[in-house]
């Protein structure tokens, strides 16, 4: 077994050098998860103390940092449920309730982490992720476990880690309509994201984008009047994808809206942006809107976009003890 010294020196190794998809991937858990850490910690100071995590997720994906794009975005199936996860969701999972555990950060309300005085302060140069974060984790997370199996709410299978976090089942409709999008064909999916952009206000013009070809690469085009009474023109493309969209493809795109004039761009995907193509959005003149499939997700709720609200309600330990 490695000291604890020589554990030290192979993390500020892995983490000072640029590091491969498959040479993370490999990594031990405890090691991905002190990678992470000191990461989360980064994003959170950026996005001004407290975030939502899915918001520190992608802030996290965007910046340049020892954790690869490839396995942020990388999707596996679980054997067991048949249904599909990120491993770096579960990585980044346990390394926000270790920063939790360590007091580092809060969890304010569900699904929004928050720095606390320690987490805003503490020189990450001098963190000893042991010293400072499984010292005081480790114990907690023993109780857990302990108290878990007093309520016999744990399974033997290889997946009981993964479900000791966060998780909520509200939120399986999400990998449902993932799923869903997917199986449509491309026509069908520009159909849809034209009729997302509708929502979001953006008058749709009835010709071009509308063709299947010969509109310079546009999957829709509108225009967008604001409350002081100016229009502007809105380019818009969709990628139904299962890969990252590479920055090749927003330079085709802002070519496109070249042709057009359209000082707005629209690129809706059903997978993610790397972070080359996240940069080309940013530069120029004209900043393009990416929406990923995260962020579908979310619009097609917050407009009810084919899908309709349906309330439950989740029982509380009370109902549970054993009397």
């Amino acid at each position: 077994m490695l000291s604890h010294e020589s554990t030290l020196r192979k993390l500020v190794k892995v983490r000072d050098a640029i590091v491969s998809t498959t040479e993370f991937a490999t990594l031990p858990r405890r090691q991905q998860e002190s990678l992470t850490m000191p990461e989360i910690i980064k994003s959170l100071r950026k996005l001004g103390g407290r975030a939502l995590t899915k918001k520190v997720r992608e802030d996290i994906l965007v910046r340049d940092n020892v954790i690869p794009e490839e396995f942020i975005t990388h999707k596996v199936v679980s054997q067991q449920s048949g249904k599909s996860y990120y491993p770096f969701a579960y990585i980044f999972n346990f390394s926000v309730a270790n920063l939790d555990f360590a007091g580092f950060l809060t969890r304010p309300r569900r699904g929004e982490v928050e720095l606390t005085k320690l987490g805003r302060d503490y020189d990450l140069n001098q963190l000893d992720v042991q010293r400072d974060i499984y010292r005081k984790a480790d114990p907690q997370w023993k109780e857990r476990r302990t108290q878990k199996l007093a309520k016999r709410q744990l399974t033997e299978s290889t997946e009981t880690d993964e479900n000791m976090v966060e998780d909520d089942p509200a939120d399986d409709w999400r990998s449902t309509l993932q799923t869903a999008l997917m199986a449509i064909s491309p026509a069908k999916f520009e159909l849809f994201a034209r009729r997302l952009v509708q929502a979001m206000g953006v008058d749709l013009d009835e010709k071009i984008g509308v063709k299947l070809s010969g509109d310079g690469g546009l999957d829709g085009f509108g225009y967008l009047t604001t409350d002081d009474f100016r229009t502007a023109r809105v380019a818009i493309q969709a990628k139904r994808w299962s890969s990252m969209v590479p920055s090749p493809e927003i330079d085709k795109f802002r070519g496109a809206m070249d042709k057009y004039n359209a000082e707005f761009g629209i690129f809706v995907t059903t997978s993610d942006f790397s972070r080359d193509a996240i940069r080309a959005a940013r530069t120029g003149t004209r900043v393009i809107t990416l929406i990923n499939g995260e962020r579908l997700i979310d619009l097609v709720a917050k407009y009810e976009l084919y899908v309709k609200p349906v309330v439950t309600y989740e029982l509380e330990d009370f109902f549970k003890e054993v009397d």
